[in-house]
């Protein structure tokens, strides 16, 4: 990235050369810089796939935080202690959740669905209703928990 000396070329007497000009060499080295990128863009490429590897699954009373709100209400399905099935707070026949379900979505940018079980419910029950949910074409599945459960290390 340095700047050269370019001398003029000019032939005759050492006279001239005495009192020659040097223009300075106004280019700029980009070798350095492409390296550079080069590591940057193979570093990027390597660590990209592990940043995705991940599956957010919680289960009620875990010690987890939060995850980051969007920008629209979830689409929220609800798993009540005496077997209720509500779609945010509507009540739905079991036989009616996908078919509603996909009438709401088709209106909405996202197909997440968040799950919110009673911890009194069964997990065969929870488990049914998920693999309903993924039948239907909602791949997308959160868990919905409390905080401040066990944290499982002792504390």
């Amino acid at each position: 990235m340095g700047a050269g000396v370019i001398k003029s070329k000019g032939g005759g007497s050492r006279r001239r050369h005495r009192g020659g000009k040097s223009a300075a060499m106004s280019e700029i080295n980009v070798t350095p810089f492409v390296d550079v990128m080069l590591v940057l863009l193979i570093i990027f490429m390597v660590a990209a796939p592990l940043l995705t590897v991940g599956v957010p699954v919680e289960l009620p009373k875990t010690a987890a935080s939060a995850l980051p709100t969007e920008q629209e209400e979830p689409l929220t399905i609800t798993l009540t202690a005496d077997g209720r099935m509500l779609i945010m707070n509507t009540d739905v026949a079991e036989g009616e959740l996908i078919p509603k379900l996909t009438a709401i979505a088709a209106e909405r940018t996202s197909r997440k669905v968040f799950l919110r079980a009673d911890g009194a419910i069964p997990y065969e029950r929870v488990a049914q209703v998920m693999g309903a949910l993924n039948a239907g074409g909602f791949n997308e599945i959160g868990l919905v928990t409390d905080v401040d459960g066990p944290s499982m290390n002792g504390n």
